[in-house]
């Protein structure tokens, strides 16, 4: 099943995306008398009765018994339009590894001793569509090819070997990044906080376990799947990779992040980046490939008006276009005061 939230009008509505239509589930349960919870939250809280009448629903939909909505009058958003947190792994070692040589330092050792994660902002969180963005957000503004999980299940100290069980579904993740304003808070060692907490798209729909049964490969913890992740740039392909070199599982971030904290239905959890899956790692690659060919070359990244379309097969594409606010209020060009150093009694 692949479940959407959306707009009609100014209300909030879940339901079902099946073959291009999309199918309102709350008002389809009251049509076919089974009850679901108002929201996309409530349902995953409520998530074996709702699962349940979702499913009978579904098969309804598949049988031509139900009208979906009109598209004129709706408006994807992203599947979790309120998550109840937002983490973000770091899962693949290519793209650390790459990314850390066109840097010039070593591999991190312990990239391979446990999984790690941080929160971003996940109250702001979008789907398809513009992105509006600061003046200071274009100073190397990047995308992040990413998928993320939804937790479905209350749980606290999971172990890996069970933590499938506790993921709702799978989507797309963009984490774009403020790579100018990222840089400048992390030599801090703190961060990354207003480099990313600005905007994370989710989407285009939340794609239950089920569906992906056939694109599993073997793992010695936790699920992983065979799917085919690429960006694309104004048309341009840009990224090529696949969720099937994650060298963490969901399952083992998940066993991460649940140790001594409970975790919650609707909090999502981020893949991070796959290889080749931004221009702060591209960029590198191919300056150092134009060095060696004699060659300039001109870094990329998002401008204003540019459109990046993010594909993972089974999972969709989620197509996102950067529009800059009128506001040219700028706190990197905002002069920096420097404090006193001295202890003062």
């Amino acid at each position: 099943m692949k479940i959407v939230s959306f707009l009609k009008g100014e209300e909030e509505r879940y339901g079902i995306y099946y073959e291009d239509k999309i199918y309102d589930l709350i008002s389809l349960g009251r049509k076919f008398y089974k009850k679901l919870p108002a929201d996309i939250i409530s349902f995953l809280n409520e998530k074996e009765r709702s699962l349940g009448n979702a499913e009978f629903i579904s098969e309804k939909i598949s049988s031509g018994e139900a009208d979906p909505e009109n598209k004129q009058e709706i408006k994807l958003i992203s599947p979790i339009p309120h998550p109840v947190s937002c983490r973000d792994g770091y899962a693949f070692r290519q793209h650390v590894a790459t990314a850390r040589r066109n840097r010039g330092v070593e591999m991190i050792s312990e990239f391979d001793e446990f999984p790690v994660f941080y929160f971003t902002n996940h109250k702001a969180v979008f789907g398809e569509g513009d992105i509006l963005v600061e003046e200071d957000h274009l100073q190397k503004l990047d995308f992040e090819l990413e998928a993320a999980v939804v937790i479905g299940k209350q749980g606290k100290n999971i172990p890996a070997e069970k933590a499938d069980e506790y993921i709702a579904g799978y989507m797309i993740m963009n984490d774009f990044s403020a790579r100018v304003l990222q840089m400048e808070e992390m030599k801090l060692n703190l961060g990354p906080a207003k480099g990313k907490d600005f905007a994370t798209s989710l989407g285009p729909w939340l794609v239950t376990p089920d569906e992906l049964e056939k694109y599993i490969v073997p793992s010695d913890t936790g699920k992983k799947y065979d799917l085919r992740m690429t960006a694309v740039h104004n048309g341009r392909q840009v990224s090529d990779g696949n969720m099937k070199d994650m060298n963490w599982s969901f399952a083992e971030i998940i066993e991460r992040a649940s140790y001594g904290v409970e975790l919650f239905p609707g909090e999502v959890i981020g893949s991070g980046t796959v290889g080749t899956g931004c221009y702060l790692e591209l960029n590198g690659t191919w300056t150092i490939e134009a060095k060696q060919q004699g060659r300039e070359f001109t870094p990329v990244w998002l401008n204003d008006g540019d459109v990046i379309e993010l594909e993972i097969s089974g999972l969709g594409i989620l197509k996102n276009r950067i529009v800059k606010t009128k506001n040219d209020y700028s706190i990197l060009n905002k002069k920096k005061k420097t404090r006193d150093a001295s202890y003062k009694s």
